[in-house]
């Protein structure tokens, strides 16, 4: 069982137990996102018109996503179970979100299959706000780059491996050789999430009775978007850089698949982007856990701050060529850039939470990692399409000029926050 009394009883599986859900949570939805939502899609709407169904079905979800998580996470923060305040949250959420999973294939309609995302969203981010604040709650706070670099690193193997499964699988749906590939993809996903799920709530241990005070519904979820800037210094200025660099992120796992489809005009660009998600992905696993404790010996800025920039140049080299080759060498900075920010950005978020309220303000990080997701979608998706009716191509170059911008933006903003850190 994991303890939390001293840096001593720490030990090198407890970062896995603490850790392991988000192999789950990032399988599931690296593989929703950019494989089986965006081909689902193109079961529903035209052709013209699948960048932006895509993103206001993605959109919608997401600001749920931004609104739950926080909710999740200070409800969590007050409860005083036998058996944790973190633990039924990751339970109940994770029961649903196998319930809600198959209706991603059952269903045949646009509004329908966007209801389904929702609940899923709804359900998924009840567990995942909780869970969250295992890192603060039980890991010293001279360890936690490490944490978050284990945490990282799973969340990479999940979000890379299985989705490479889930691309092999839905490529023969793609295909046109019938639904049971769609099935063995959802079915692959809900089992995983049950057994991480269940390894989490039978080996991770918590203080029994340790919430914090109870207050009723309303002031609960007003509460829960507050930031106390004197006892998170930095905290707001650290939302709108992470914002910004998740916006580059998302944008490119979103658009990835048609950018394949339209630019480089791959035939079976299913089976393609999951190439390219083990070339970003190898990389990315190959930097996540150096990053992290890289981050506890010279501070977390200059690692996440290096990751920004690194992203940027993948960008500006991938604006020059889209061979194959050359956008596989850009995958491979990319996922440099991504391991590097995401356990050394996740770390700095778990050194500027206020004391005793930390999963309510880990899940404000979502108002920026589902926020990003969700603004863009909500605009790169038109923006694409109505740059590529004036002229073939021309969204795609606007995508990139974007996430240029957030990545450049994003970096510097970090630099102005004080602190160790």
């Amino acid at each position: 069982m994991v303890s939390n009394n001293s840096t001593n009883h720490f030990r090198h599986i407890d970062y896995i137990k603490i850790t392991v859900f988000g192999f789950a949570l990032a399988a599931l939805w690296s593989s929703l996102h950019t494989i089986i939502l965006p081909l689902r899609i193109l079961d529903l709407v035209s052709e013209a018109q699948k960048n932006t169904y895509l993103g206001l079905l993605s959109g919608i979800g997401l600001i749920l996503a931004m609104l739950v998580q926080p909710i999740a996470g200070a409800i969590s923060d007050r409860s005083g179970f036998g058996w944790g305040r973190r633990r039924p949250y990751i339970l109940v959420g994770t029961v649903l979100a196998v319930f809600f999973l198959p209706g991603i294939g059952l269903f045949d309609s646009f509004t329908v299959i966007l209801i389904v995302y929702c609940l899923l969203q709804i359900s998924s981010n009840t567990a995942q706000g909780p869970f969250q604040a295992f890192i603060p709650d039980l890991v010293p706070e001279g360890r936690r780059g490490r944490a978050s670099g284990v945490k990282g690193l799973l969340e990479m193997i999940g979000g890379v491996a299985l989705v490479r499964l889930i691309a092999y699988f839905m490529g023969r749906y793609f295909a046109g050789e019938g639904s049971p590939w769609l099935w063995l993809s959802l079915a692959a996903l809900g089992i995983v999430l049950l057994i991480t799920m269940l390894a989490t709530v039978f080996t991770v241990k918590e203080r029994a009775g340790a919430g914090g005070a109870q207050l009723p519904l309303l002031p609960t979820l007003y509460k829960s978007f507050k930031i106390d800037v004197k006892a998170s210094p930095g905290f707001i200025l650290f939302l709108v850089s992470r914002l910004l660099i998740l916006m580059a992120m998302a944008t490119l796992q979103r658009f990835a698949l048609y950018f394949l489809m339209d630019v480089v005009g791959i035939a079976n660009p299913a089976e393609v982007a999951g190439d390219l998600l083990i070339a970003v992905g190898v990389c990315l696993v190959a930097a996540v856990y150096p990053a992290g404790r890289l981050s506890d010996r010279i501070g977390r800025r200059p690692v996440v701050v290096f990751s920004g920039f690194l992203g940027a140049l993948g960008i500006l080299l991938l604006l020059f060529s889209h061979s194959y080759g050359y956008i596989m060498f850009c995958g491979a900075l990319l996922g440099i850039s991504s391991g590097a920010f995401i356990s050394s950005n996740w770390a700095l978020a778990t050194d500027l939470v206020a004391k005793g309220e930390e999963a309510r303000y880990l899940g404000l990080t979502n108002l920026a990692t589902a926020g990003a997701s969700a603004l863009t979608l909500f605009t790169i998706g038109p923006a694409i399409d109505f740059f590529n009716a004036h002229s073939p191509g021309l969204g795609y170059e606007v995508m990139l000029l974007a996430c240029l911008i957030y990545f450049i933006v994003g970096s510097l903003l970090l630099m102005k926050i004080k602190g160790r850190s």
